[in-house]
């Protein structure tokens, strides 16, 4: 494993988890009548904390992206999970829980899990499958699992909701990691032009942006630990189905190894669950205050 990808991926997941803790302390007070609405991103962009996360958001993202250039997808999703471990560290900071046996399992399932399934796997490239059906095929399933559970979360409201948006914009941020990397791909084969004349840069555009408000819902209606659990465990996973899938990136497949990697990725969602339900992560919203106003912080 490359050493500037570690660094790369490391850094984007430190700025993703500050970010995500940041949009979440400011959602939690948006106006719930906002939910599922493109004005619950005008009304948070009033907001100079909601403003400071998703500039650290933005920065990860861009890490992330430099990182999906340089290393496979299947290499760099399990890095960017760790994200919740930053998050818990600014959480921790803010409510001044300690850490206790939850936090500490949690910690070592998921980095553990990381590298498991790393030296397990041996993610490396290979050929990106040519045919158009696969591509849009495993972007379909995704998409369209993504669009169920938003459904869902729509009709059930403030009792699954949270869980169920966080989910789907895992599973939407996972194509879009993936569709980044051709991005990236394209920009280094023919420049400007023919990135800018393929459909993925602006598909990468609409499911940051749908993504974007499907968190923010599940951000204002429940305590983060309700929602980042989800978002980071969906992510990784969409990324390694679309990197595998579609991309190229191949991972070893005899018994010890798929075992191992299995081992893995259920210690990985393991402890993003511990970590993600830790009492220091931020409250969430009174739903007894439908008509809330955000104040500024």
């Amino acid at each position: 494993m490359s050493v500037l990808v570690l660094t790369l991926a490391v850094s984007a997941a430190c700025c993703l988890g500050f970010g995500f803790v940041l949009q979440q302390n400011a959602a939690r007070q948006a106006p719930l009548s906002d939910f599922l609405s493109p004005r619950l991103l005008l009304d948070l962009v009033k907001v100079p904390r909601w403003l400071g996360g998703i500039g650290l958001m933005v920065a990860g993202m861009v890490l992330g992206a430099i990182a999906l250039g340089q290393g496979e997808v299947s290499l760099v999703e399990p890095l960017l999970a760790t994200n919740l471990l930053f998050a818990l560290a600014l959480s921790r900071r803010q409510t001044k829980q300690p850490l206790g046996r939850q936090g500490w399992a949690g910690l070592a399932l998921l980095a553990g899990g990381v590298t498991a399934f790393i030296v397990a796997g041996e993610p490396r490239g290979g050929t990106a499958v040519t045919d158009p059906f696969r591509h849009w095929l495993i972007i379909g399933v995704m998409i369209g699992l993504a669009l169920l559970l938003t459904t869902y979360a729509k009709r059930s409201r403030l009792s699954a909701a949270p869980v169920l948006l966080a989910l789907a914009a895992g599973l939407l941020y996972g194509v879009q990691d993936a569709l980044t990397r051709v991005s990236g791909q394209r920009f280094s084969a023919g420049g400007l032009a023919e990135l800018l004349t393929g459909w993925q840069p602006y598909a990468v555009l609409a499911l940051g942006v749908t993504g974007l408000i499907l968190v923010q819902s599940a951000f204002e209606t429940a305590p983060l630990r309700m929602s980042l659990p989800a978002l980071t465990a969906a992510q990784p996973l969409a990324g390694i189905v679309c990197g595998v899938g579609f991309l190229g990136d191949r991972l070893r497949t005899d018994t010890a190894a798929l075992t191992w990697e299995a081992v893995g990725l259920a210690a990985v969602v393991t402890g993003i669950v511990l970590l993600g339900m830790h009492p220091a992560m931020p409250c969430g919203a009174d739903r007894s205050e439908p008509t809330r106003k955000l104040q500024p912080s």
